[in-house]
């Protein structure tokens, strides 16, 4: 990577929340429009959890897939390639006509979807130094909060009192367009010798006597993966905060409207309010942790305390899950929203401890056991749902998955790792030598 300022990293970070912004959009507008889809169509809970059990199939297919290709191919083009892809999918999700099309445009949105996150961590890698980087990563997730900030905005100006039974189509064709001009402005920020070339990278380690993990036969590195603790560490950590996280953005909305009684206008605000809880939730972890790191604290110890914190605020679902409309249920999921994307900033950095040259495989292959291990849980909310006819059994249970995952992780993760400083002069890592 050529020299670059400060300034011009955190100008890359912003790029970065904005793609992660898209990729929300064209996630959540099915959940925002779920009550009107689902009327329109007459799904079931359980279908309808389908829907959203499809997407994380594909998503963790898409991770295990996109996170090998960056490996081998300049993120550069291969980020904006994938952007537009999905983008065109949510376009198409417009002119879809029964519970068969949505399902095909579902499971291609999250196909698409996952190659957002190896790209984007490879990035936040190479352009920020590792006492930066939790920072970096929460404005690379405080993306997702102002996704799914706008789009219920978005979609209430163009069908709040529309009662045709095809208005939720425009919000479709209109969300889906937008990541024609984002792929424009990447490409015009980041210049070829911004990224490196994972072949040159190849080519110049190749004569080390001391090869790093790409220069491993891919079998070699899988066995290597599989027998390090640090990776089954994060493999439980991502499987329960995956879980968690993925539940509440999909049932939200229907919660709201059909477990507490919110009019749509209501719930479209109320969901609106609530990513601004996440957002928050996300930029005050990083903050927080840098703070910690500055009073003398360590790096993991710092990242670890955070995670602990916002996994409590995540486990008030139980109380959301007993209270009625009104402020108190409004205040405690606001908490919840704060406590649930704070952990995901915390977790990219344990991740960023990895080797470093075979970021987009292990994040695809992390991401990968993190959906198929989590979605099933859709359907089976939806199964729930539609046998008890209430949101509150599922909704209590679900907030406790990410401190569960910190057990285990905590459990897993070596000591030693945890009190590592293995950092050069200007803060990045200095390179991992294979052990």
């Amino acid at each position: 990577m050529i020299s670059r300022s400060t300034k011009w990293q955190w100008w890359v970070s912003g790029l970065l929340l904005l793609a992660t912004m898209i990729n929300y959009m064209d996630r959540q507008t099915l959940s925002n429009l779920s009550v009107r889809i689902t009327e329109r169509f007459q799904l079931t809970n359980q279908q309808y959890g389908n829907l959203e059990f499809l997407f994380g199939v594909a998503f963790a297919f898409g991770s295990l897939f996109f996170g090998f290709l960056a490996d081998r191919v300049s993120v550069r083009l291969l980020y904006p390639v994938v952007l537009v892809s999905w983008s065109a999918v949510g376009f198409l999700t417009g002119f879809t006509q029964g519970y068969q099309s949505l399902m095909i445009c579902r499971g291609l949105l999250g196909f698409f979807e996952a190659g957002h996150w190896p790209c984007a961590l490879i990035v936040t890698q190479a352009v920020m130094a590792r006492g930066d980087r939790v920072m970096g990563n929460s404005l690379l997730q405080s993306g997702a909060s102002l996704g799914a900030i706008i789009t219920p905005l978005v979609i209430g100006i163009m069908v709040t009192g529309n009662t045709h039974g095809d208005a939720w189509r425009m919000p479709f064709f209109v969300i889906g367009s937008i990541g024609v001009l984002w792929s424009i402005a990447w490409l015009v920020i980041m210049q070829p010798a911004d990224l490196p070339n994972p072949r040159q990278l190849q080519q110049v380690n190749s004569s080390s006597p001391l090869r790093s993990h790409t220069q491993v036969q891919a079998a070699r590195w899988f066995v290597d993966t599989i027998r390090d603790r640090r990776f089954w560490a994060l493999a439980c950590m991502v499987i329960c905060l995956n879980t968690s996280w993925q539940l509440v953005r999909a049932w939200l909305p229907k919660f709201l409207q059909e477990g507490r009684s919110y009019t749509e206008v209501e719930a479209l605000y109320f969901n609106s309010a609530f990513f601004v809880a996440t957002d928050v939730g996300c930029i005050v972890a990083g903050l927080a942790t840098l703070w910690l790191t500055h009073r003398g604290w360590r790096i993991h110890q710092s990242r670890a305390a955070v995670y602990v914190a916002c996994s409590m605020l995540a486990a008030l679902t139980t109380l959301a899950a007993v209270l009625p409309q009104g402020w108190p249920l409004v205040i405690t999921l606001l908490l919840v929203g704060a406590g649930l994307l704070g952990v995901f900033p915390c977790y990219y950095s344990f991740a960023q401890e990895m080797p470093s040259l075979s970021m987009g495989r292990m994040t695809g292959m992390l991401s990968f056991i993190g959906w198929i291990a989590s979605s099933p849980t859709q359907s089976l909310f939806g199964v729930v749902i539609d046998q008890t006819h209430s949101y509150d059994l599922g909704l209590a249970v679900v907030g406790w998955s990410p401190l569960v995952g910190f057990i285990l992780f905590y459990a897993l993760w070596p000591t030693e790792n945890r009190h590592s400083r293995a950092v050069a002069a200007d803060g990045r890592d200095l390179p991992l030598q294979e052990s």
